[in-house]
């Protein structure tokens, strides 16, 4: 079972490459923001998937395209990878301390797009990264994806320490929801379906 995804993404705006192989892969980003390809990353390394992402767009204007635009894009590959969803463990929830700060993130890949971003992230810039894109990126993953998620910075000093926590949450809820469960039937919903 393939359970790959590729996809590209080109507004006015931004220019978008992103391969996602959910049974782990190489992994690459590329998006002219720093931080943020750091981020990225960690959240394949932590997911155990392949994702490569080449991006460009207009940071003159700051980072808020990029980072919303490549939210969008990996969404769209986590559902496109699914695929009929059969046999994955669906929920999936990690809480994932960094040094002073700490993170927790619960998801469902229920085919019902939410996102719940709980935290006071201070505002700032790291490497070109807006903080405050933290929660429009994973806004963007949840819609682009239909899945439902919850997530909430706890505590933190460390503005890097706290997005990156939320961030390897994130990958961790997500590798548990996506494996394959080798007691699950068939899709796992009394609808028969997750898709819609």
């Amino acid at each position: 079972m393939s359970r790959q995804a590729s996809i590209t993404r080109k507004t006015k705006e931004t220019e978008i490459e992103l391969s996602l192989d959910l049974e782990g892969a190489d992994s690459s980003a590329d998006t002219g923001v720093g931080f943020f390809d750091h981020m990225l990353g960690l959240l394949a390394r932590h997911a155990n998937v392949g994702l490569k992402v080449k991006a460009t767009g207009d940071l003159e204007t700051g980072s808020h395209h990029t980072v919303e635009d490549v939210g969008i894009v990996l969404g769209q590959a986590i559902d496109e990878a699914l695929g009929d969803r059969y046999g994955i463990r669906r929920y999936g929830s990690a809480v994932v301390p960094m040094d002073e700060a700490a993170a927790t993130c619960a998801l469902d890949i229920s085919g019902r797009p939410l996102s719940v971003f709980r935290g006071e992230i201070p505002v700032t810039s790291i490497s070109n990264f807006e903080t405050e894109l933290t929660e429009e990126f994973f806004r963007a993953v949840a819609n682009g994806s239909k899945m439902t998620l919850h997530m909430e910075i706890l505590y933190g000093s460390n503005v890097h320490h706290m997005i990156e926590a939320s961030f390897k949450a994130f990958a961790r809820a997500l590798r548990v929801a996506v494996s394959i469960d080798p007691d699950e039937k068939g899709v796992p919903s009394t609808k028969g379906t997750l898709n819609t």
